[in-house]
């Protein structure tokens, strides 16, 4: 009795794959991490084949075409291209009707002071060597170089030879790229384990209403939208294609890489037309270029990632105006002819809405670039299925068949973004947690044991002027640091009223090199000067900015950071303050700001015809008692600090005005000695990384939340490993 061997398809093996991954990761947590560097060859070993196929593909595809064949393609084609991105700009603009209310802040990003990074599109589409364009994996100039290529080879005569020779080392590219296919499920095992292993649960909770949304409409997109299309407009069915596309589905979707089916895409065309028998000499031609050319235009996949933008201004606390839509989706498309990495701060920038938040796209980038390249992959096979339909003249339309469809899909469109919203009302918690993050950081280091004075404040150290501070310092074993009041994010009393920030963990650091014990002392702002040089303490370090009116009275060190004046507004006024112009055009305009020279003679200058208020503290602005303010001045770093207790708030910093001001540690006058060592020991502390550290974490926020350790079995159900 003969045993049958059980044999698996491709895509059954993937799906298998994926899920042994997957459990893997569950089971095994981060100590599955070290299998990315097997899915990253995995993934470069599939890349191996397609730019020479791609190069070969399209010279050979146009070149065997005639010239009247040629200008068909691109006016059908390109009819094709626009209802194609019209779908995606449709989905882009309803699924925001799901998203709920919910109140967000973020901590200060460098990106807010950045500029717009540039693409040159020059570079990316002519390729002035193609060779090193083939080297450096310049797709569009690759592809550009091809056409004209295919297209001087159409007038060619004597060109049998060569197109002989091209199809050849294009089955030589496929025979290549089928044998190194079969490696996906273990490639997939490993990029699954890997992403299920390191993922944090606790991203996918705060992100989840873009996760969700864009994941949904996605899938709508994918298994509806697109491949339903087909059925009133060719003679293909629905699971023809869905049945025909799954392996490179499965391979697109778990190597997060169009890149690498695009073979695969190219034979599944060729395939389902010789299964309904509509092959001709044309058919394959049309494939072999429709493939390569149309993957380097935007696809559903890549537009889809608009859908950001949007929930980013509304996760900012922004709207996006039906005005402004048409500046939104064309500026998206066209930038999205470059890498969506460029794209999508400079579309953030376009927008006006924080630029730290692309910081939130990159951590969705693991789940939502998958289902955008599953995506991504569909479209581009039902957009060559239909290009090539309309070419070869296969393209019947069913009136009827095409009326029931959009009706259908309204439908259910309607029906998904109901769906979502409700799900959102459901498990989503609306909890506003990101002031905890701030009021529960704490010193990085060892903190010193220290004594806090409050006013009244005690007698100042005794002190001989003929005597150096410093040798005082270390006499009497401890140093007295002045601080301020409401300085977030560089001097604030913890959840577990200790205090903390940039500079009182700088104030620790100093103390710790001294080898002395630490004091601080509360001063009174309006007489910090005066408490200084009446040495209540020896040093302030609470982010003093450096003026020429305080020069005049206190010794300054080098400064150790920088900061951007920058204006904080409701968040529904924003835009008010995106320009110079805009906050002219605003009436009666009266701003609040800190009693500093400094900073009302540059808004002074920058807003003559404004009325200033001087406020004693920011608190006054931000718990509403000014509300004839309509912004307040401040820094980005220490604006952003305070609208994460006040995240009804946004800070602004209006278009090509980057204006900094720099912050030094002030000591009492005449203390040359003090200074001197205070400059030497900044310059220390910025060589050994320790202020970069601090302002990575103070500043930015990174470490704020505490992350616990990823949940898996081994750890946390059978307790093996702790």
């Amino acid at each position: 009795m003969k045993i049958k061997k059980l044999r698996l398809s491709l895509s059954t093996s993937i799906m298998i794959g994926l899920v042994l991954g997957i459990l893997c990761g569950i089971f095994f947590g981060e100590y599955c991490g070290f299998l990315e560097i097997f899915g990253d060859a995995f993934i470069r070993l599939l890349q191996i084949t397609i730019l020479p196929y791609i190069t070969v593909s399209l010279i050979l595809g146009i070149g065997g075409l005639s010239y009247d064949q040629a200008k068909t393609l691109v006016v059908k084609a390109g009819g094709l291209l626009l209802i194609f991105w019209a779908l995606s700009f449709f989905i882009v603009l309803v699924m925001p009707l799901s998203f709920p209310n919910i109140e967000s802040a973020a901590f200060f990003s460098t990106a807010m002071i950045e500029p717009p990074k540039k693409v040159d599109f020059l570079s990316l589409y002519i390729p002035s060597n193609p060779f090193q364009s083939l080297a450096e994996n310049v797709v569009p100039a690759v592809v550009l170089f091809c056409i004209l290529s295919g297209v001087a080879l159409i007038g060619i005569k004597e060109k049998d030879s060569l197109l002989q020779a091209l199809s050849t080392a294009s089955e030589i590219l496929i025979k290549i790229t089928n044998q190194l296919v079969s490696l996906t499920p273990f490639g997939v095992f490993a990029i699954s384990a890997s992403a299920a292993g390191t993922m944090s649960v606790d991203e996918f909770g705060r992100l989840q209403v873009y996760l969700v949304t864009f994941n949904v409409a996605a899938v709508f997109m994918t298994f509806w939208i697109l491949p339903r299309l087909l059925a009133p407009l060719t003679p293909f069915k629905y699971k023809d294609i869905i049945g025909l596309s799954r392996d490179a589905l499965a391979t697109a979707f778990t190597t997060g890489n169009l890149f690498v089916v695009l073979t695969v895409l190219t034979e599944n065309c060729k395939m389902l037309f010789k299964k309904y028998d509509l092959t001709d000499e044309k058919t394959d031609s049309y494939v072999d270029v429709i493939v390569p050319v149309s993957f380097n235009f935007p696809n559903t996949g890549k537009l889809l990632m608009l859908l950001f933008i949007l929930f980013a201004a509304w996760f900012s606390g922004n709207s996006i105006s039906i005005g402004q839509y048409p500046g939104f989706l064309i500026s998206g498309l066209l930038s999205f002819f470059g890498g969506i990495d460029i794209a999508m701060p400079f579309m953030l920038d376009f927008m006006r809405l924080p630029s730290d938040l692309y910081q939130l796209y990159v951590v969705t980038g693991i789940i939502n670039g998958r289902f955008a390249t599953m995506l991504a992959a569909m479209n581009l096979l039902v957009f060559t299925i239909l290009a090539t339909c309309a070419l070869t003249g296969t393209v019947s339309v069913n009136k009827k068949k095409l009326a029931i469809y959009v009706i259908v899909t309204l439908l259910l469109t309607a029906g998904v973004i109901f769906s979502t919203r409700f799900y959102f009302s459901v498990f989503l918690n609306q909890e506003y947690t990101k002031d905890k993050a701030l009021v529960q950081m704490h010193t990085m280091a060892n903190p010193l044991p220290v004594k806090i004075y409050k006013p009244p404040l005690p007698a100042p150290p005794a002190h001989d002027p003929q005597k150096s501070r410093l040798d005082e310092i270390n006499k009497r074993g401890y140093i007295r640091v002045g601080y301020l009041k409401d300085t977030l994010p560089h001097a604030f009393i913890n959840t577990q009223g200790q205090l903390v920030g940039i500079d009182v963990e700088m104030a620790h650091t100093l103390a710790r090199d001294l080898n002395v014990s630490l004091e601080f002392v509360l001063l009174d702002r309006g007489k910090i000067s005066q408490q200084l040089n009446a040495g209540y303490c020896d040093i302030i370090m609470t982010g003093t900015p450096v003026t020429t009116e305080k020069l005049k009275q206190m010794n300054f060190s080098k400064p150790y950071l920088d900061e951007t004046i920058a204006f904080v507004t409701r968040d529904h006024r924003r835009k008010d303050f995106s320009n110079k112009e805009s906050i002219k055009n605003i009436k009666d305009l009266k701003i609040g700001i800190a009693d500093v020279p400094y900073y009302i003679s540059k808004i002074r200058k920058f807003l003559p015809n404004a009325s200033i208020v001087i406020l004693e503290s920011p608190r006054e602005y931000f718990k509403a008692k000014r509300n004839d303010l309509d912004a307040l001045v401040f820094t980005a770093e220490t604006g952003s600090a305070w609208t994460l207790l006040y995240p009804e708030f946004s800070v602004v910093i209006p278009s090509g005005r980057n204006l900094s001001i720099p912050l030094a540690y002030p000591v009492a006058r005449g203390d040359r000695e003090l200074v001197e060592f205070i400059n030497a020991w900044l310059d220390l502390k910025k060589k050994d990384g320790t202020i970069e550290k601090l302002y990575e974490h103070w500043i930015l926020g990174k470490g704020a939340e505490i992350k616990e350790p990823r949940w898996c079995v081994i750890r946390d159900v059978l307790h093996w490993v702790e």
